[in-house]
């Protein structure tokens, strides 16, 4: 049960983002925007190991990794 909802909070939290970037309420360089990403897709990874969904695990793993990059990149930049 607690691994549907992590889940679900993943979906909410990497769809919700895009949904206010696409709107203009934040930006794609945003740090709002980029947690959303990092823990959304954190949630997916749990959930999908869980699952042994392992390409979409590997697709996830990946995107926190960018989200974490650019992340450090804005960081640095201020």
């Amino acid at each position: 049960m607690w691994v549907e909802i992590i889940g679900w909070i993943g979906s909410v939290l990497i769809l919700g983002s895009y949904v206010l970037n696409l709107k203009g309420k934040i930006t794609a360089d945003s740090t709002l925007y980029i947690w959303s990403n990092i823990v959304g897709g954190l949630c997916f990874v749990v959930n999908t190991y869980y699952h042994h969904a392992f390409p979409s695990m590997v697709v996830n793993v990946i995107w926190v990794f960018f989200a974490l990059q650019i992340l450090f990149k804005n960081k640095i930049r201020k």
